[in-house]
């Protein structure tokens, strides 16, 4: 089975949900705001992801963040999740980070 690259993370095994934490948090501590996207169809052509709900503007910790990707997960099981960070100041994203695959077990 071939493996879909869809960010520089996607080269190395698949992140822990600590590591995902750790991702979360340093998003966090930079005043970045943390959102959850999924697509079934990832790709170099594919830029734009769907939202899942709304963008995390008032979190403190990453929790939150990493239960909605959960959600999103057993929500849509044959999609992709991932997880971004906007810089509100520059007006761009900053992280993406896929959470989950195609059939990985939550």
């Amino acid at each position: 089975m071939m493996v879909q690259r869809t960010e520089t993370f996607s080269y190395l095994p698949p992140m822990t949900r600590d590591q995902l934490a750790a991702q979360v948090a340093y998003a966090l501590r930079n005043g970045w705001i943390p959102a959850v996207e999924y697509t079934r169809q990832p790709g170099p052509d594919i830029r734009l992801w769907d939202l899942w709900k709304l963008p995390f503007f008032d979190v403190a910790s990453p929790e939150p963040v990493l239960q909605e990707a959960d959600a999103c997960h057993q929500a849509h099981p044959d999609a992709y999740v991932r997880i971004v960070a906007f810089d509100p100041a520059a007006q761009i994203q900053r992280l993406s980070v896929v959470a989950y695959r195609p059939g990985e077990v939550t």
